[in-house]
């Protein structure tokens, strides 16, 4: 969910990441509130990892209730949408370069995911599944529909990015989006006590000298 300026052709594998992941840092992570939503949401990620191998209903369900939202609602309702000073780019701009998951895609992707439980609840049987005998059996079909999008999501935006700029560019952002919650929590574990003295926003001096 990155701008990379620079042709990946011309940088190395890990070069292009640190560079994805500190585009995503200094144009869509000032607010104060989203990076603490993100810290919350980067350890319940981590929470879901290990959830995966024990319970993996309640880990996609983690991972898409919890994660997933508090996540984007950061960066929905507490992201400035203005005139970005720090980098010197309008919102607009910011939005068009944006190698991943600009707000206008990921209003698509989740339409898709609000849409599952309720097509699941009306066409028990849709994508294949079998009617559920209960309400648990129901909750599993909907993680498992969750799995398939949020997979179909990464896949597809790959596979776009590979055919459109690089298949370097497109597995460096795979491996940036798998590895945000580890690279959040190194990132944002002090952003709750910047909010509570009050600092709503990042200054980003390390962004605006660099």
């Amino acid at each position: 969910m990155t701008t990379t300026a620079t042709s990946s052709s011309r940088m190395s594998f890990l070069a292009e990441l640190h560079e994805q992941r500190w585009d995503d840092h200094r144009f869509y992570h000032q607010s104060r509130i989203n990076q603490t939503l993100h810290l919350i949401s980067a350890l319940s990620f981590l929470t879901a990892y290990v959830m995966i191998f024990i319970d993996p209903v309640w880990a996609v369900l983690l991972g898409w209730l919890v994660s997933m939202v508090t996540r984007q609602s950061g960066h929905f309702f507490f992201e400035p949408k203005g005139y970005d000073n720090v980098n010197k780019a309008t919102h607009a701009h910011k939005e068009e370069i944006k190698v991943g998951y600009n707000l206008r895609r990921k209003v698509i992707l989740h339409v898709v995911w609000g849409a599952a439980p309720v097509v699941l609840w009306l066409w028990p049987t849709a994508f294949g599944f079998t009617t559920p005998t209960d309400f648990y059996g129901y909750v599993h079909d909907v993680s498992v529909a969750w799995l398939w999008i949020a997979a179909g999501a990464i896949v597809l935006r790959v596979l776009y990015l590979c055919a459109t700029r690089s298949v370097q560019t497109g597995i460096v952002w795979m491996t940036k989006i798998l590895t945000d919650p580890f690279h959040d929590v190194a990132l944002y574990y002090r952003s709750p006590l910047a909010l509570l003295r009050g600092e709503l926003l990042d200054p980003m001096h390390h962004a605006a000298h660099s």
